[in-house]
């Protein structure tokens, strides 16, 4: 279970041979959750409540059940949901929500345009990072092993809101603009926001659950290792594509391929990014 004030996850994971006893055992759970509201003058709103399988693409065909009951509804199970604002398909290609993305940021830029003649370029940077930068950012880290062509969608927005902001003709090279407004790619902007939150765990920083996703090779007892003496992280195996876009595996695994110098725990959160930054930017 995964609870952020009144927005409560439950999570299942089964077998596809054994989806009909998951929806059972799922529909038991939520009946004695109600009654355990119910107690507390509290309410369960089942037209509130949304489902969905989740998993690879041959697992998801196999699956017949379309309906969950959830107390005296029949919840029809969804193609995607939303989760604090974020919008996941079932089979996690976050297509949908890079679309959202997509779609607000270009409307932003469209209702930028009847002022930008009255904007500073410093006033256009402002404007930009408030609306359509922060919708790159929020929760980018989601985004972590999406395909390219996904990725692309989102940088070309960064793009747009880049020449918004210079008067960048679109027959221009958009690199150096990008350099000069001390912006970082798509790409680089969610391994930044993956490699503070690992940076944040192994400090003691971040929530418990983030902390144990992130263990130093030298806090495994484990014998003495080479690794141990430069702030490596161990990376689980992994043999499935969704597991190694997990923060468990993808965050160490980019932690390790950071150069010895930064990779320095004893740093503050506000030294490693300005470090970190400078990486990217010279790589």
């Amino acid at each position: 279970m995964h609870q952020y004030a009144d927005d409560c996850q439950l999570y299942l994971s089964s077998p596809v041979c054994q989806a009909a006893a998951a929806v059972s055992k799922l529909s038991e759970c939520l009946s004695d959750v109600n009654d355990w509201l119910s107690c507390s003058r509290l309410r369960l709103n089942a037209s509130k409540t949304q489902a969905i399988w989740m998993g690879s693409s041959q697992q998801l065909d196999k699956i017949d059940i379309w309906d969950i009951p959830i107390l005296s509804t029949l919840v029809p199970v969804s193609h995607t949901v939303r989760d604090l604002g974020v919008i996941f398909d079932g089979r996690l290609t976050m297509a949908e929500q890079v679309s959202a993305v997509c779609r607000s940021g270009y409307y932003q830029l469209r209702q930028m345009r009847s002022v930008a003649r009255s904007l500073s370029e410093d006033g256009a940077k402002a404007v930009v990072n408030a609306f359509i930068s922060c919708r790159l950012d929020y929760c980018n880290s989601l985004l972590s092993g999406v395909s390219d062509c996904l990725l692309q969608r989102l940088q070309s927005v960064q793009n747009a809101a880049a020449r918004f902001v210079t008067g960048t003709r679109r027959c221009e090279h958009i690199t150096p603009v990008l350099r000069r407004l001390h912006w970082l790619p798509v790409r680089e902007r969610i391994r930044y926001k993956l490699l503070a939150l690992v940076h944040r765990a192994l400090s003691g920083q971040a929530p418990e659950y983030l902390v144990d996703d992130c263990q130093l090779v030298s806090d495994s007892g484990r014998r003495p290792l080479r690794s141990a003496e430069r702030s490596f992280c161990l990376v689980p195996r992994c043999n499935s594509t969704f597991g190694d876009r997990s923060f468990a595996v993808a965050g160490p695994r980019l932690w390790n391929s950071l150069p010895t110098a930064i990779r320095n725990i004893s740093l503050t959160i506000h030294t490693f990014g300005k470090h970190l930054k400078t990486h990217f930017f010279s790589s």
